[in-house]
């Protein structure tokens, strides 16, 4: 995750990093760039869900799932969560919304310690499910919108699936909770991103996270209406322009996800427009670390299987009913564990020679998967040219 904005328009700095000494307890807009090794954990309290994506890495459908943890041993995973020291909980699904003892769950999350996070599909957010949210002190509502109301219905596979989303976010900001736009990016609606941003000033919205296509369940189905390198690269930049452009004290968030070729993209374009600001850039991407899947990022998806992020379901490396999460977080005797945690030299192709490699981590490793069979091979989606990434000032 890339903190577009923050990182172009100096609201975060290398000295409010290093005021809490780089720890997971710091504030959230700093948790990018902890030293400490506890993990953000994706949990998909259900993989049920009312509509049918076409890029749902979950390849959910509108059914009961058997084997779904309860809620006794929901609430035992996050104690063992906070325990061990994982700084927030992101409650996905499927659609958690329909899981009913979600609000339960949120709040024990809360009461342990940890932030609560929300993604949601937003068609299920009405005033009341808002008002509970807050009361349960959950920090941040993501709903997912893929394009205007004609392409987000197609793309979620829902007539009226774009006014109920909207209507949710609504909720959300008037029941005072900070909330954000989550738009994965393909060529069915990447010519509505700029629709999506000037909704965002329109609907005074917290946040725009901007995903790159994963290619799992679902999204591997479309992996060839993923972007070209080109595409991308032309998208992100315009992307970058137009958070550059923003008045002065303007306090919204545009962030990036899943392709972590764009940090390096970033500092590349700060060398070129705010030479004193990408110095401190570098030093930030440094300690942000690019990929983070199997290191600070975690996944327990509605089984209790303990994945390396949210993406990787194929990949597990225990269940939670088998044994706590922290003990399966920490064991790095695992070949798949080990692969994630000490990735350098192991990935091939131009990654192996990539002066950027610390900055990215490899990219997206379900990707790279997809595309060549082997986990070891580079992601497709970088779009940094040869010149780029070879060694040089």
């Amino acid at each position: 995750m890339l903190s577009v904005s923050a990182l172009i328009r100096g609201t975060v700095t290398t000295g409010d990093v290093l005021r809490y000494g780089r720890s997971s307890r710091a504030p959230a807009a700093l948790l990018h760039y902890a030293a400490e090794r506890r993990p953000v954990v994706v949990w998909n309290v259900t993989q049920r869900c009312n509509l049918h994506c076409m890029h749902c890495y979950a390849s959910s459908q509108d059914r009961e799932y058997e084997g779904e943890l309860s809620t006794e041993e929901g609430l035992a995973l996050l104690e063992d969560l906070a325990g061990f020291g994982a700084p927030v909980v992101l409650f996905s699904g499927g659609e958690p919304l329909l899981r009913p003892d979600l609000f339960a769950l949120l709040g024990r999350a809360r009461a342990l310690g940890m932030r609560a996070v929300l993604s949601t599909n937003g068609t299920r957010l009405g005033p009341d499910e808002a008002e509970r949210l807050r009361a349960q002190g959950v920090s941040y509502v993501g709903v997912s919108l893929d394009g205007l109301e004609k392409t987000h219905d197609r793309v979620r596979g829902s007539k009226g699936a774009f006014k109920s989303a909207l209507e949710g976010i609504r909720a959300c900001r008037r029941a005072g909770l900070r909330v954000g736009l989550r738009v994965t990016v393909h060529r069915k609606n990447a010519l509505e991103l700029p629709d999506l941003l000037r909704l965002m000033e329109e609907e005074r919205i917290d946040r725009l996270c901007l995903y790159h296509l994963a290619y799992a369940g679902r999204g591997a189905r479309i992996a060839g209406y993923d972007l070209a390198p080109e595409e991308t690269r032309a998208m992100v930049e315009d992307l970058f322009a137009w958070v550059a452009g923003w008045p002065e004290g303007d306090g919204r968030e545009v962030l990036t996800v899943d392709n972590h070729a764009d940090g390096p993209f970033l500092y590349l374009w700060l060398r070129r427009r705010a030479p004193d600001r990408a110095a401190e850039v570098e030093r930030l991407l440094s300690w942000n670390g690019g990929n983070q899947s199997g290191v600070r990022i975690a996944c327990v998806d509605p089984r209790g299987n303990v994945h390396p992020d949210q993406f990787s379901w194929h990949q597990t490396l225990g269940n939670v009913r088998e044994r706590p999460f922290s003990a399966i977080w920490s064991d790095e005797s695992p070949a798949l564990m080990a692969f994630y945690r000490y990735r350098q030299g192991r990935i091939g192709g131009r990654c192996r020679e990539c002066r950027f490699f610390s900055w990215c981590n490899g990219n997206l490793r379900v990707r790279a998967e997809r595309a060549s069979g082997e986990l070891d091979g580079p992601d497709p989606a970088c779009y940094l040219s040869d010149a780029e990434i070879a060694a040089g000032p």
